[in-house]
């Protein structure tokens, strides 16, 4: 199966993404995070509220094969966070980019994207690995 990687998203070497939707980010892990995890059998977010540190543990994907932290791609307040995943993990597997989503941030710094891959350069550095 190729992975697919969309233009509109931001990739950290940690392999989650973010997508600028206006004033808010949407954070997610990558199709190639998704692979590389297997069946995911249970996701641990933080609640609303709650601050991301760039570069810090925010939760967890746990699959049958293993227990990976989601390290936060940029600095922020969570605005929502996606409860159907939570219920769900499976929608993770399904739709990374689109149902699949994790967080909803308010970003302290919107330039931090900028410090992000683009898809064509994560890509390229998965692609490898």
């Amino acid at each position: 199966m190729a992975l697919s990687y969309p233009d509109d998203c931001r990739y950290a070497d940690s392999h989650e993404y973010a997508r600028a939707e206006g004033e808010l980010v949407r954070i997610g892990i990558s199709a190639f995070a998704v692979d590389q995890l297997g069946d995911i059998v249970f996701v641990e977010l933080p609640d609303v509220g709650a601050s991301l540190s760039q570069g810090s543990s925010f939760g967890s994907v746990e699959s049958v094969k293993a227990v990976e932290e989601v390290i936060a791609p940029i600095s922020g307040a969570i605005e929502a966070r996606n409860e159907a995943v939570l219920a769900s993990p499976e929608e993770l597997q399904n739709d990374p980019y689109g149902e699949g989503w994790l967080l909803l941030v308010r970003p302290s710094d919107p330039s931090q994207l900028e410090g992000l891959m683009d898809a064509a350069t994560y890509s390229a550095k998965v692609d490898g690995h």
